[in-house]
């Protein structure tokens, strides 16, 4: 989970009555190949990965199969949103649209419920390992929880206020995160091969647990470190010829960064020892200290480009939380106020209003822990959380296929049913590793929501903008 697509990426080209104006002549088709499969890049890897490899080593180095499994099943879902954007193309919303578009308002209304919750969770689990690498640049030793949470305020509360505000300068910045953000992976991932030692690698099950244990452990930050393979699909009413590019710029995407992932997280393990790595908040400061000594500058410099390229990735998610829900809004399948914008465009209402609630979450994870604690409780919910949108997408594909609409026969439809019936196992298996604990979380949030959708459902009724079902009239006289 990384830095998100631009503003532009999510705008619709219809308007609400709170909504800027749509520019003359409809919408931009600005991007290629290329930006897309950039664009799917840039918002997998984020922050995350700077702190992956702490937990995957806790796990063991089984986790590095777990996290290969993981990005075929991540390479699979890109395959399947490619397939749905060839059947609902230049739709803004991806797993909303398809959800809707197969299913209903109710499951697309669920879809960008659940999906509006990752965004705010994730962005909590994106500050919780920034929170990491800022206690390791300012030398912060055995912080309080109360120093975490000020912060993590610090990490959500500053880039609402850039989308806010709506700085244009900021663009320079974001890119330079984001090349700061890749840099050091690009170095650990090659150079680093050359410092690997065989007696830092820990054991294959180092979880203390059963096996099952420890690909449940493996498994939560992995798909997490994932989450962006959909950008794309969102995306698609700015792509280029959306039937073609979204399917292959989502499998582009996902397989560089596995491979990316793939070769950092074992380059981590070989380089730090598997003690010293296990609980570690910011792996990768030990690991350059290895590659180029222990000077206290080399420690810095990686801490201050992590936090740095966190600020960049945060910038760019805390949008994406409001433009889900600006999205549905204007449909009228969410709250009407998360369709208001400012003069620049930005949902401020949807950015107070999720900065608001992953400060209450970032609240709640401090209160029973610290460090990385907080970051794998935070991904563990996140996951949860987008396995349900991935899991209405994979069954949209499936009931397709299923249907008499379906246009592929022969050994096209094996091969769809086996993609379709793959990611919908694949986002239940991700589900049940997340543990009780975090599904039962996830299931209370989900609920919260449907309350919210009958009063959506009565407004648009009074509205006449859907049919009001018909009542059964009994008969008085039986």
């Amino acid at each position: 989970m990384a830095i998100a697509p631009p503003p532009a990426a999510h705008r619709h080209s219809g308007s609400a009555p709170t909504a800027a104006p749509p520019p003359s002549g409809g919408r931009a088709r600005t991007l290629g190949l290329s930006s897309s499969t950039a664009l799917v890049i840039g918002s997998i890897i984020g922050t995350g990965v700077f702190t992956m490899p702490a937990v995957l080593a806790g796990a063991g180095t089984s986790s590095i199969l777990v996290l290969g499994v993981i990005s075929i099943g991540a390479v699979l879902l890109g395959v399947l949103f490619g397939q749905l954007a060839k059947r609902v193309p230049s739709t803004d919303g991806g797993l909303y649209a398809y959800s809707r578009h197969e299913f209903g308002d109710f499951a697309g209304y669920l879809t960008a419920w659940c999906y509006w919750i990752t965004a705010w969770a994730g962005n909590a689990a994106i500050v919780s390992s920034w929170v990491l690498y800022v206690e390791s640049l300012f030398s912060i030793h055995h912080p309080s929880a109360w120093t975490n949470f000020a912060i993590a305020m610090a990490g959500l509360w500053i880039p609402a206020a850039v989308n806010l505000v709506g700085v244009k300068q900021m663009a320079w910045f974001q890119n330079v995160s984001v090349v700061l953000k890749f840099l050091p992976l690009l170095v650990i991932g090659v150079v680093g091969w050359f410092f690997v030692k065989d007696a830092n690698f820990g054991p294959f099950n180092a979880s203390g647990g059963s096996l099952y244990s420890a690909i449940g452990i493996a498994a939560g930050v992995a798909l997490f470190s994932f989450i962006g393979v959909e950008c794309a699909s969102i995306a698609a009413g700015r792509v280029k010829d959306p039937r073609r590019n979204v399917g292959r710029a989502s499998v582009l995407g996902t397989v560089a960064s596995a491979v990316l992932y793939l070769a950092v997280s074992a380059v981590v393990m070989g380089l730090v020892s598997h003690d010293a790595l296990v609980g570690n908040g910011a792996p990768f400061v030990d690991a350059f200290q290895t590659m180029f000594g222990h000077a206290t500058w080399v420690g810095k410099l990686v801490a201050g480009t992590a936090v740095v390229s966190g600020i960049g990735a945060l910038n760019g998610w805390t949008l994406v939380t409001a433009e889900m829900p600006w999205a549905a809004a204007k449909d009228g399948l969410f709250l009407p106020q998360f369709a208001k914008v400012n003069k620049d465009g930005t949902p401020w209402f949807g950015v107070i209003v999720s900065t608001i609630v992953a400060s209450a979450l970032m609240a709640f994870a401090y209160s029973g822990n610290t460090g990385l604690k907080v970051f794998t409780y935070l991904v563990d919910l996140s996951v949860v959380t987008v396995a349900i949108p991935y899991f209405f997408s994979a069954c949209a594909q499936l009931s397709y296929l299923v249907s008499r609409r379906r246009r592929v026969q022969g050994w096209a439809l094996a091969r769809d049913l086996s993609i379709a019936g793959t990611s919908v196992l694949f986002s239940l298996w991700v589900t049940f590793t997340a543990g009780y604990q975090s599904v039962y979380q996830a299931m209370l949030l989900l609920l919260v929501g449907i309350p919210i959708y009958a009063f959506l459902k009565a407004r648009r009724e009074r509205n006449g903008d859907v049919a009001e079902p018909v009542e059964l009239v009994l008969d008085e006289q039986r």
